[in-house]
């Protein structure tokens, strides 16, 4: 016979896991990452549901045969790796995707706690996730004098000369390029990897804007740096 009040608790469980999951994946979304709300959501739910399967879904077992509960949620800190190294790219002497990476595996976590039925502690531990994801990194920019905005800029290129044009324009709206990586993919095809430092967002959207005039260029991508 199904327990209707149990039911209803686990999944409770279940949605608390993804609001919570949710929470976290819109920091990175806002924030311009690959894995966002969605990946986030799912990451904590999927960890969430196979909690309360592991610890409901398949018994107690007998005093003679115990049945453990924690097999299967063993497995999720090793699964959500392979998830996590997905996240992480190294381009050239340049990593990207290390925080992105490590929020997923917190994300699980947080998922795991929601689905044992600790939902006061996923929800603290949400929240320091957050505070290390937004407020903690804010501080570490400005210990390590790095306060103002970056981003990752990947463009296409027809000509590789009119990268002079695009530096000339980076110049003019006072920006710096910390990282440049370049890659000829193609017969008139390069792909260019910058990474942008500016005194404020504006400055950075307005030589965006001016890029993406240029005869032969195409803007293939930009993302906040990590």
């Amino acid at each position: 016979m199904i327990d209707l009040g149990l039911q209803l608790d686990l999944s409770l469980r279940l949605v608390i896991a993804s609001l919570l999951g949710l929470a976290i994946g819109f920091e990175r979304e806002i924030h311009g990452h690959p894995a966002g709300l969605r990946t986030h959501m799912l990451v904590s739910l999927g960890a969430g549901l196979f909690t309360v399967l592991s610890a409901e879904g398949f018994g107690h077992g007998t005093s003679s045969t115990p049945v453990d509960p924690t097999r299967i949620a063993a497995q999720i800190v090793s699964g959500i790796g392979f998830l996590g190294a997905g996240a992480i790219l190294k381009e050239g002497i340049v990593v990207r995707g290390l925080t992105t990476a490590a929020s997923l595996w917190a994300t699980a976590a947080v998922g795991m706690a929601a689905g044992a039925g600790e939902q006061l502690i996923a929800t603290v531990a949400a929240a320091v996730i957050l505070i290390s994801l937004w407020p903690i990194n804010v501080l570490s920019e400005r210990l390590h004098g790095t306060a103002h905005p970056e981003l990752q800029l990947r463009l296409e290129l027809e000509r590789i000369d009119v990268l002079g044009q695009i530096t000339a324009v980076i110049r003019e709206h006072k920006l710096e390029i910390g990282e440049i990586a370049t890659n000829r993919h193609g017969r008139n095809a390069y792909r260019v990897d910058l990474t942008l430092r500016g005194r404020s967002s504006t400055a950075i959207a307005g030589a965006l804007e001016v890029i993406a005039t240029v005869d032969g260029v195409d803007i293939l991508s930009t993302s906040h740096a990590d």
